[in-house]
């Protein structure tokens, strides 16, 4: 090309410095006449920084398409879990029902053991499930992640067995999150759980705490973190490790390494599930052969203005005479809580929606101690018809039912202490203990 007076197109090459290091350098060449002569301009460019920037773009685009990924598959599970917590409900309670009524050598008791242990398994599976699409309902708790990691270091010292040494390194000085207990107890005991089938010659388990602050170029790495300060906790192994293809899809749901019948593959998308909704991160480790390392990072919590309220002592039950206002659109569920109910002795009127409800409200002429109503209804939803309730029979107090977590409850306009909200699928025992609570004393 240059002997036909063409300009040579930009070329990237690789060369080496004479410091040995390796750059990316961009190369054209031109021919020119200077003083009557053919002569050849080569000029070079050092691009190194443009392939970084380059590099770093692609890397973030990648972790956006992943996340996006886990997004919809996340929303996907949780809508799926809905779902089923309503089937269950019915399930557990019709079976409980069942089981109140036969006596205790009753051949059958041994059928709806089994149902309802199966049904239990099933609420777990949609919980993690909940846990993955960030759409649990979480307890939330000022606390110390070290007094968590304590109190559980007996039991994941019996489930590690003796050929793992638990080793913790734990900041006496650590700052307090905002977090369920129990869900980061189903955390700790997942990394733990996997970290022991990693190690099946044995091995070390290290658990460790510590401040930091997230400072802006973290964050240009990592664009769903903030700045700011968090609490990191680190839950490192000494096993097999992992290669890059299966690193990259651990949090995926249903997705496990062991054989056919040994894992359900929710267990690390619950914990990813249940770090992502408590407003923290996980990032992960890996290598074949040098084991891995989960970092856990949590936002610290603000502890002016957030005293945990203490729990109220248990007061006497009161007669079961009152009378308990049941909505519901899904008809199973409805019956079930009203068959319940009634056996527990309280009157009940019941209603498919919020208009039927409103309406019953009005031609009823005694006093409604309790409206027990589903949130999510069409027409009109669980908040408006507890506003409207209320105006008819100011006294009334109000529980409402749901699948759903806080965050979605609040767009149906309900903000509310957690102790008004009975979670789906919820059993017999939980329903009467928290209607008792609730009715006036």
């Amino acid at each position: 090309d240059l002997r036909a007076g063409k300009s040579v197109p930009l070329l990237e090459q690789k060369y080496i410095r004479l410091d040995g290091q390796i750059i990316d350098v961009e190369v054209s060449a031109s021919p020119i006449f200077y003083q009557d002569k053919a002569l050849v301009q080569v000029v070079a460019r050092d691009i190194s920084e443009r392939k970084k920037a380059e590099r770093e773009m692609a890397r973030l685009r990648e972790q956006l398409q992943e996340s996006q990924k886990l997004e919809t598959v996340g929303r996907l599970a949780g809508g799926i879990a809905h779902d089923f917590n309503n089937l269950l409900t019915v399930i557990q309670g019709n079976c409980q029902l069942a089981l109140l009524n036969l006596q205790e050598d009753d051949p059958l008791k041994t059928n709806l053991d089994d149902i309802q242990r199966a049904a239990q398994k099933a609420a777990d599976l949609t919980r993690q499930m909940l846990a993955f699409g960030r759409r649990q309902i979480l307890a939330l708790k000022i606390i110390n992640l070290n007094d968590i990691l304590r109190n559980m270091e007996k039991v994941i010292r019996r489930v590690m067995g003796e050929e793992i040494e638990i080793i913790t390194s734990l900041d006496e000085n650590l700052a307090k999150v905002k977090v369920d207990p129990g869900q980061i107890e189903h955390v700790l005991m997942n990394l733990a759980i996997n970290a022991k089938d990693a190690m099946p010659d044995g091995g070390k388990l290290i658990f460790s705490t510590e401040n930091i602050d997230i400072k802006d170029d973290f964050v240009r790495a990592n664009p769903e973190m903030s700045p700011g300060k968090y609490i990191m906790l680190t839950v490192a192994d000494t096993g097999v490790g992992m290669p890059p293809r299966v690193k990259e899809r651990i949090f995926e749901p249903f997705f496990t390494t062991k054989e056919v019948g040994k894992g359900t593959g929710l267990g690390l998308s619950s914990v990813y599930g249940i770090i992502k909704q408590s407003g923290g991160n996980i990032f992960v480790e890996s290598e074949v052969g040098k084991g891995t390392t989960f970092k856990i990072l949590l936002p610290q919590a603000e502890e002016m203005g957030e005293e945990e309220k203490k729990p109220r002592a248990e007061q006497a039950l009161p007669p079961m005479k009152e009378t308990i206002l049941v909505v519901e659109d899904n008809q199973e569920v409805r019956e079930l809580v009203v068959q319940i109910l009634k056996k527990q002795g309280y009157v009940v009127l019941e209603a498919p929606n919020g208009q039927e409800a409103l309406s019953l409200g009005h031609k009823f002429k005694e006093k409604i101690d309790l409206l027990l109503t589903d949130v999510v209804m069409p027409q009109i939803n669980g908040a408006d018809l507890a506003k409207a309730l209320s105006f008819l029979h100011p006294e009334m107090s109000v529980l409402y039912m749901s699948e759903y977590p806080e965050k979605e409850i609040a767009h149906q306009g309900i903000l509310l202490p957690s102790r008004q909200l009975l979670r789906k699928p919820f059993t017999i025992e939980t329903l009467t203990k928290t209607v008792k609570e609730l009715l006036p004393k």
